[in-house]
């Protein structure tokens, strides 16, 4: 009886848990797992379920849901407290890299380029009224504005960035 259970709810099991899988950020075999052994757990306590291809659809997504809230909640274990690699020296020293690289390649931009994602990229954290004013152009031509910018330094940057 267990055996045919199992082999008529194999092909149902393995295309619920593929459809589900995705969503809950687990893996079909996993997900499989869980079923299986609620199957099991359920066999033990209260017998075959009356209609098994429903039970097994609501327990593909019981387990689904589960995956998700567990995976939500769940913290990693980190070795270092937060942050403590930030403050290692070749970090430190790659990231003035960085940041001195992307300053000479906005200082290389053409027009208002240089003057407008310096102000985007100013520690003061301009607003775009603030930028506009500044700028002297309307603050509804700022958005136009700032994503020709980033496409040129974007093209600027290509070649850096597939150096290394």
């Amino acid at each position: 009886m267990t055996h045919d259970l199992v082999t008529s709810l194999r092909p149902l099991l393995t295309a619920e848990a593929s459809a589900e899988a995705y969503a809950s950020g687990a893996e079909p075999g996993d997900l499989e797992q869980a079923v299986w052994l609620r199957l099991l757990e359920r066999l033990e306590a209260d017998g075959p379920p009356h209609d098994p291809h429903r039970w097994l659809r609501s327990a593909v997504r019981t387990e689904a849901r589960r995956t998700r809230r567990t995976a939500r909640n769940e913290r990693s274990y980190e070795t270092e407290p937060a942050g403590a690699a930030e403050h290692e020296p070749e970090e430190l020293a790659l990231t003035a890299a960085r940041h001195r690289a992307l300053r000479d390649a906005v200082r290389r931009l053409p027009g208002r380029c240089p003057r407008l994602l310096e102000a985007l990229l100013s520690p003061q954290d301009l607003t775009y009224r603030e930028i506009a004013g500044e700028l002297g152009i309307s603050q509804g031509s700022l958005g136009p504005e700032r994503s020709r910018c980033l496409g040129c330094l974007r093209r600027l940057l290509t070649p850096e960035v597939a150096a290394r």
